[in-house]
């Protein structure tokens, strides 16, 4: 595996090393000790599906707060996302600032999410789907957000977003 650094410390695209043959390609796509070697949060208690049925789905921005802390691998299994990484953690040198890359079935790339980073995607293409890998499980009393249209972030979004749930349209701004 390849670990890209992104403006953003902590947050990572990691690339598949495929070695090719006659049968096509083997790859490691998830190694704890590659993870921890790069100062990354290693374990995985849970893995998400989500998929997203029209392009144009926005999800997120969440993320879970110090009392149950989760960082998150996000690699998109078929079609094509916008992954996108927000800071949140207060007194970082980059809190408030964004990075997205797209994933897609194609070109096999990865995002990796610390802690205390909010993590969001659009689809951009129907049926697209994602599979995440999560630290730490989901737990309700720690479960925060920020707005995907947020001004004071600004993230530039490949469609207009739209399928949005309440609750993510409902996160409050990164002012507040």
């Amino acid at each position: 595996m390849r670990f890209e650094p992104t403006p953003i410390d902590g947050v990572y695209v990691v690339d598949l090393e495929p070695l090719h043959d006659e049968r096509g390609f083997f790859a490691r796509a998830f190694c704890a000790r590659e993870l921890a070697d790069h100062g990354l949060v290693p374990d995985v208690v849970q893995a998400n599906l989500s998929h997203n049925v029209r392009a144009g789905t926005t999800r997120g921005l969440h993320y879970q707060s110090a009392i149950a802390p989760e960082a998150k691998l996000f690699r998109c299994i078929h079609g094509k996302t916008f992954n996108v990484a927000v800071d949140a953690r207060e007194g970082s040198t980059t809190f408030g600032r964004w990075f997205g890359v797209h994933l897609s079935a194609a070109n096999r790339r990865a995002l990796y999410v610390p802690p205390l980073c909010a993590a969001g995607y659009q689809a951009l293409t129907d049926e697209a789907e994602v599979l995440y890998l999560v630290s730490g499980f989901y737990t309700p009393d720690a479960e925060s957000g920020l707005r995907y249209d947020d001004p004071a972030i600004g993230i530039e979004w490949p469609l207009p977003p739209s399928l949005v749930s309440e609750k993510d349209a409902s996160w409050p701004l990164l002012d507040d």
